[in-house]
């Protein structure tokens, strides 16, 4: 268990200052960057609202109020589906540049406080671990 709590910790404290360095740089929340990631990455501009609820392991309550506020900001759009009752919802000319914006920051800050303190030798036990860990779970 205290390898555990170690990794865990050691996650959690890096994705919080990944997130502050971001946040602090762009004006974007983690729940924004991950929204207008997905939607450009995994819809090209455009998802319905379930499959991007999904995607980020959020229920529909929590994307819903979320995109709420980004709509707000004119950060994305959401529109009725004519065929059913889903939702679309699509990255605007804003959100898209935000995100481009954004996404030097995150690689930055992702350099800065997970690779650079890594030699290539723990770079190579991570991928060995990461690949363990994932052929283990399939």
């Amino acid at each position: 268990m205290r390898i555990w709590h170690m990794w865990k910790g050691t996650f959690q404290t890096i994705f919080g200052r990944v997130i502050k360095d971001t946040s602090e740089s762009t004006g974007l929340s983690e729940g924004d960057y991950g929204i207008l990631d997905r939607l450009d990455l995994f819809g090209e501009g455009s998802l319905r609202q379930q499959e991007l609820a999904d995607s980020m392991n959020w229920d529909k309550s929590r994307l819903s109020h979320h995109l709420t506020r980004m709509e707000k900001r004119g950060l994305v759009r959401r529109k009725p589906l004519d065929t059913d009752r889903g939702v679309q919802v699509t990255i605007t000319p804003a959100g898209k540049s935000a995100l481009d914006e954004a996404r030097p920051v995150v690689s930055q800050a992702i350099r800065k406080h997970f690779f650079d303190q890594l030699t290539d030798q723990d770079i190579e036990s991570i991928s060995r671990l990461a690949g363990k860990t994932k052929s283990s779970s399939s």
